[in-house]
């Protein structure tokens, strides 16, 4: 069993529109989407949800009205002023220190653990399917990435599938440490611009950094063939295996406003170079 992330420096690369021809493309495989902090992967795959899950993680102070003595200790030490002055703790604001807790003269103080988001297991016309969305302003993607990434694993070891095949984070933080980690290969995809570069760059040598292989692909590569011809020099430069190149087709744009993958679509030469991509991909892994 092989694990692909395809990840990108820099959000708005492609990187779900190529990871959804996969799923599509790929048999015998267990699709994720490790992007939990905006997942839209579920839009070209239209899931039906099978098992629903809660995502605890941190926690929420919470004051007992008939202990507290109103001393406000608590709320003239909180940092993030997540205590008002009804001595009410704001679960948005409320980091989860635990200070008020440990300083609370009575013990007036409790902590709850508390809940973060969802995650999912789903079937797809592809396959099985893992998700999640993480709650709004809250933190920990990287544990929520991991913990779908585990169950993933569990299911494809379980039902021997061949693959498992990740639609990353974006950009180079925790929660792509969390993609990245133990993957037989990192594809990053990029696009002919000088920040694509940049920021392309910049993730290639996080995923060094963890000692994961590095593939590259270069989407809508004929809007700037003078930077994409740079992006090529940056990859033999870097010993770096250019896996493939996609031109701007308004198929594709066609085929996301109908919430379709690329491989759904008429385009025979579209998909004969996805098809491509991915044999390039897994060679040698």
């Amino acid at each position: 069993m092989k694990q692909i992330v395809i990840i990108s420096g820099k959000g708005g690369t492609g990187k779900t529109v190529i990871t959804g021809a996969f799923a599509a493309l790929v048999c015998n495989k267990i699709i994720v989407d490790c992007d939990v902090d905006a997942p839209d992967l579920y839009l070209l795959l239209n899931p039906k949800i099978k098992e629903k899950n809660v995502f605890k993680s941190g926690y929420l102070a919470v004051i007992d009205k008939n202990t507290c003595v109103k001393c406000r200790k608590c709320q003239k030490l909180c940092r993030f002023k997540a205590i008002n002055d009804e001595l009410i703790v704001d679960p948005i604001a409320c980091e989860g220190c635990k200070f008020c807790y440990y300083l609370c003269p009575i013990n007036a103080i409790t902590l709850q653990e508390k809940i973060s988001g969802e995650w999912f297991v789903s079937e797809t016309k592809y396959g099985q399917f893992i998700h999640a969305k993480l709650g709004i302003a809250e933190a920990n993607s990287g544990k929520l990435i991991s913990l779908i990434r585990k169950e993933a694993i569990a299911i494809a070891e379980n039902k021997q599938y061949d693959w498992v095949i990740m639609d990353g984070s974006p950009g180079v933080g925790c929660p792509v440490i969390a993609c990245i980690s133990n993957t037989n290969c990192a594809v990053v995809v990029t696009e002919p611009t000088l920040s694509g570069l940049h920021d392309a760059d910049r993730v290639i040598q996080v995923a060094r950094h963890f000692k994961v292989p590095v593939k590259v692909i270069i989407n809508k590569y004929d809007l700037n063939n003078e930077m994409t011809i740079t992006i090529e020099q940056y990859c033999i430069d870097n010993k770096i295996s250019l896996v493939g190149k996609i031109p701007f087709d308004q198929t594709i744009v066609d085929s996301i406003v109908h919430k379709k993958t690329i491989m759904e679509s008429s385009n025979m030469v579209l998909r004969g170079l996805i098809k491509q991509i991915w044999d390039n991909i897994i060679e040698n892994i």
